[in-house]
């Protein structure tokens, strides 16, 4: 299904607003391909590797053989044996969601980052003092393109909810608008699976009452949503007639701090998942210097090797130094038998300073003032 990218209108009701939403084509995967003209053209996964893991992102040469990410590594190999494992390399990601954001706040100080490699904005007002969020995300798409070698997709309507839909039309290398007149006519047609943020189980469930497009979903009242899906309920039944008042957030709160690996053999020896847990912990704390942050929930992530995972935390006080978050994790790591042996532990932190900080400082008093 193709949407117009020509023509614009206001795209938005009461008030007006124009939100574009941008994805970065298959980022990860593209990253490598470029630094490494060789793989260009080749299926090829970053994570992983022919024996174990699970792959964190493909190429779209991969994709033509049914390789995506989260799929386990050993299943992508069968897919496509001449498949291309590249080591994850974050820190050259960041380099360039780094510059990619660069070029958004040329146009708007209204991002709001969803991942290193896509962003909400609202170019309502911006910089450049331009009337049209499509040029505006062609602009945004062709300098993306100039200055990193990469390239992006967009997505154009007159909230986040439909401009992260339209980013997905006309993929990769390309972009859409969804317009007001258009969107209850296109959200009717669309798959439930194919709403942002209604994940497979929900759509499952949908499914189960018979719910298979928007078209079905708006058959059913509010009252019953609420009663099958909780408050989750309302915001189907809007987001389905076109309507979701969210705005852009430029600043998002981080609600949690982590580190993780997934082992190259699966581990059932204590000493050695001790061993592994330390690198991680060395790891979290490298990232909790690097961002200032404090979080008084210490976990541990426990994924076993048949997928099944587990969480065991323990919340303090006080914020924890280095040497007790360190003592937390052996605790916790120590504190029952496992089930299984285990392919992949994670070490995080949550309860966080910054968020405390939000609830207490966020807010700017309202002062009454005499007319």
């Amino acid at each position: 299904m193709k949407y117009s990218v020509e023509n614009e209108k206001d795209i938005s009701p009461n008030p007006i607003r124009k939100i574009i939403h941008v994805d970065m084509d298959a980022f990860y995967a593209s990253v490598e391909q470029l630094d490494h003209p060789e793989w260009k053209g080749k299926p090829l996964v970053v994570g992983g590797n022919a024996a174990r893991g699970v792959i964190a992102a493909a190429s779209y040469e991969a994709r033509k053989y049914g390789v995506y990410s989260a799929m386990p590594s050993v299943l992508a190999a069968r897919k496509c044996p001449q498949l291309i494992f590249a080591p994850a390399r974050f820190d050259r990601y960041r380099e360039i969601s780094n510059q990619i954001r660069e070029v958004f706040y040329e146009y708007t100080d209204l991002v709001e980052p969803l991942s290193l490699d896509e962003a909400f904005m609202d170019v309502t007002e911006n910089k450049k003092g331009l009337k049209s969020a499509i040029l505006i995300a062609k602009q945004i798409r062709q300098k993306i393109k100039e200055r990193t070698g990469l390239n992006a997709s967009a997505g154009v309507s007159y909230n986040k909810f439909l401009a992260k839909i339209a980013s997905d039309l006309n993929k990769p290398n390309g972009q859409a608008v969804i317009l007001p007149e258009e969107a209850e006519d296109f959200l009717e047609k669309l798959p439930i699976k194919k709403f942002f943020g209604i994940g497979k189980v929900t759509a499952e469930k949908m499914g189960s009452l018979g719910i298979h497009n928007g078209k079905d979903l708006k058959q059913f009242s509010l009252q019953y949503l609420t009663k099958k899906f909780g408050k989750s309920g309302i915001h189907y039944f809007n987001i389905v007639r076109g309507i979701h008042l969210s705005e852009v957030q430029p600043h998002r709160i981080r609600k949690s701090l982590s580190a993780e690996n997934t082992f190259e053999k699966d581990l059932s020896e204590l000493d050695e998942l001790s061993s592994e847990l330390k690198k991680i912990y060395e790891e979290l704390i490298k990232r909790i210097k690097k961002s200032g942050i404090k979080g008084r929930t210490v976990t541990l992530k426990i994924k076993y090797s048949d997928f099944t995972q587990q969480t065991r935390s323990k919340t303090q006080e006080q914020y924890p130094d280095e040497q007790l978050i360190w003592e937390i994790a052996q605790e916790l790591l120590n504190q029952e038998p496992f089930q299984n042996s285990i392919r992949l532990l994670g070490l995080g932190i949550s309860n966080l300073n910054i968020i405390e900080e939000h609830q207490h400082f966020g807010e700017q008093l309202k002062i009454p003032f005499a007319g």
